[in-house]
C-alpha cells in the first residue's frame, strides 16, 4: 500500500521555524513527484512546494520563496519542509502528497494524499 505520512506540525511564533516531514512507502521513491499542499482556515488548497527526481523540477509558491526549503532524504524515504521566518498567513493544514510522474504539475494531478499536520503561527 502507497502511504504517506506528515508529521512535525506544531505551534510557533511569528518569525520562528519548524521542520515538516513527509515519510513515504509503497512505492519507489525516485520516481515521483512529491508536493506539500496547504490549506489554511476558510480558504482552498493551494500548492507550497514541490520536488521531483531531480533538483531541476523544485517549486515554490511565490508566497513561500526564500522561507521555505524542500528536500529528500533518499535513504528514509522521507521529504522534509523547512519552514522559517514563519509568519501568521503560514497557518494551515499541511498536506503531503505523490504522484508518478516528472514534473510537479497541479493538485487534481496527484494521485497519493497523506494526512495532514497542523501548523499554527501566532502573531
Amino acid at each position: 500500500d502507497v502511504q504517506l505520512q506528515a508529521s512535525g506540525g506544531g505551534l510557533v511564533q511569528a518569525g520562528g521555524s519548524l521542520r515538516l516531514s513527509c515519510a513515504v512507502s509503497g512505492f519507489r521513491f525516485d520516481d515521483y513527484v512529491i508536493n506539500w499542499f496547504r490549506q489554511a482556515p476558510g480558504k482552498g488548497r493551494e500548492g507550497v512546494a514541490c520536488t521531483g527526481s531531480s533538483r531541476s523540477s523544485t517549486w515554490y509558491a511565490d508566497s513561500v520563496k526564500g522561507r521555505f526549503a524542500i528536500s529528500k532524504d533518499n535513504a528514509k524515504n522521507t521529504v522534509y519542509l523547512q519552514m522559517n521566518s514563519l509568519k501568521f498567513e503560514d497557518t494551515a493544514v499541511y498536506y503531503c502528497a505523490a504522484k508518478d510522474d516528472s514534473f510537479c504539475g497541479y493538485e487534481h494531478e496527484y494521485t497519493y494524499w497523506g494526512r495532514g499536520t497542523l501548523v499554527t503561527v501566532s502573531s
